[in-house]
């Protein structure tokens, strides 16, 4: 089958080579002997697969592998005993394979994808709608009428949390850089939008009362001071990544001044172990795709070749992104 290799650590530029490869088995590595083949028609692309290139990340397969955490496709072949069917249209979080023809994905981690959903928006599931949940709600604790401030607002998990908290009864302020950035931001449903380079702080403190609930932070850098500041009494902070490369660091005063809290949300690493936990979130998930709320948006695709992944991955890595970037495959 045809597939995107990475055969070096020099980076999305030149990381990458087109490859034919073997189709895998219906064997994944965390369920050895049993897994879900999918005929793969969208692979969503994200900052993970940026750093792959360097070796940056903190899963780092021999060289080469292909890269790819999540797709959409239909099913080739299920573990007996599965609901999922042959031909049935999916989601699914392969971890890794996902840039070639076909892919294979654990069955917990694999999703019948809504005719309300295109494939594109399919692969752009999993992975930051997943994390939004997590974050939002099983870390962030988030509850109907709270306010919250996204970080990032217009990438992928940006745009997801957006929806995710709309769908759960939240306010929504979105920090954004640009003009573009801000209607991406208001097309996936934030009631409020401030621009990054100015004064976003004080003006999140306004449009909240005084301060907000809840702060999703994918971005990290020189704007975690600031978001800790936004916060309201008893406000919580969301670490979800670090797209601007540096890590902040917490002086832990300012948690103890206004009782707030800084919380971890590594999606992966929590529920990897735990297949319920992720079938709890698909349901949640399905259920505002259903109510029309959850409706992932894609912001650029590119074929499945060596040129398409770089262009996709240097797009991630210069920042420009908004929404999920995917590669159309089939």
């Amino acid at each position: 089958m045809k597939a995107i290799q990475i055969v070096d650590l020099s980076g999305p530029d030149s990381a990458l080579r087109e490859a034919d490869v073997p189709e895998p088995e219906a064997s994944h590595m965390l369920t050895p002997g049993s897994g879900v083949l999918v005929d793969v028609a969208a692979a969503g692309v994200s900052f993970p697969e940026v750093l792959q290139t360097r070796g940056e990340y903190q899963v780092k397969p021999p060289l080469p592998f292909v890269p790819g955490s999540e797709v959409a496709g239909t099913v080739r072949s299920a573990p007996d005993g599965s609901a999922l069917e042959p031909g049935q249209r999916v989601a699914a979080f392969p971890m890794l394979g996902g840039f070639a023809e076909v892919a294979v994905a654990p069955e917990f981690l694999t999703f019948p994808l809504p005719d309300e959903l295109d494939d594109r928006q399919g692969a752009a599931l999993i992975l930051n709608y997943h994390t939004a949940w997590f974050a939002l709600v099983l870390r962030g604790r988030l509850k109907a009428g709270e306010t919250v401030l996204v970080q990032g607002a217009a990438g992928g998990v940006g745009t997801a949390s957006i929806q995710v908290a709309k769908g759960i009864g939240a306010k929504v302020i979105a920090v954004v850089s640009t003009d573009e950035k801000e209607r991406v931001a208001r097309d996936a449903g934030a009631d409020e939008a401030v621009r990054s380079d100015g004064p976003w702080r004080d003006e999140a403190k306004e449009l909240s009362g005084g301060g907000v609930d809840l702060v999703l932070d994918p971005v990290g850098g020189d704007r975690f001071t600031d978001s800790l500041r936004s916060l309201a009494e008893g406000g919580r902070l969301v670490v979800v990544g670090f797209t601007a490369g540096s890590i902040p660091e917490v002086r832990v005063n300012r948690l103890l001044l206004n009782n707030t809290e800084v919380i971890g949300a590594g999606w992966g690493a929590f529920v990897i172990g735990k297949p319920d936990v992720n079938r709890e979130i698909g349901a949640e998930l399905a259920k505002l795709i259903g109510s029309g709320v959850v409706r992932p948006l894609v912001g650029a695709s590119f074929p499945l070749s060596v040129a398409g992944a770089i262009e996709a991955l240097e797009l991630i890595d210069g920042r420009g992104a908004t929404g999920k970037i995917v590669l159309d495959v089939g």
